[in-house]
């Protein structure tokens, strides 16, 4: 087996992230008039771009990230809005469809989670012990 096909089958699990590309926003909070989508690229040359957008009644916030292969995993970078750029790094294996970034060096969040139940597109940041969850129930858009 050549070494770039063994790299192939040691990445594959951890890199296949086409379940989250795509266009995903939440359900409008008509009392709050904002919505939250969130749009990701399909992988290419080892990044995977991504936008958070935040659409208030008269004007929105938007959040550039990117999801690179570096060395031996995963890596998270967010450029959220007025806030220092942070990377966030995949801790161990991951299971189908599902992936978890940390640092907990961070102030906050500490972990950024994406998982899949069905149709549906979860995220979550917290703190390293799982406190001070917020998290986003996403709908695949369509384009």
């Amino acid at each position: 087996m050549s070494m770039i096909a063994a790299l192939a089958l040691v990445f594959a699990p951890e890199t296949d992230l086409s379940w989250l590309v795509g266009t995903w926003c939440d359900d409008r909070d008509e009392i709050a008039k904002t919505q939250t989508c969130e749009k990701w690229e399909p992988m290419a040359g080892g990044t995977m771009r991504g936008r958070t957008t935040v659409w208030h009644e008269r004007f929105f916030t938007a959040e550039r990230m990117r999801i690179t292969v570096e060395a031996d995993r995963l890596v998270f970078h967010a450029e959220p809005a007025k806030q220092k750029p942070a990377d966030f790094y995949a801790t161990g294996p991951q299971p189908a469809m599902s992936v978890r970034f940390e640092n907990r060096a961070h102030d906050y969040p500490q972990v950024v989670r994406y998982w899949r139940e069905g149709d549906t597109l979860m995220a979550e940041i917290s703190l390293a012990d799982g406190s001070k969850a917020e998290r986003w129930t996403y709908r695949r858009e369509t384009e």
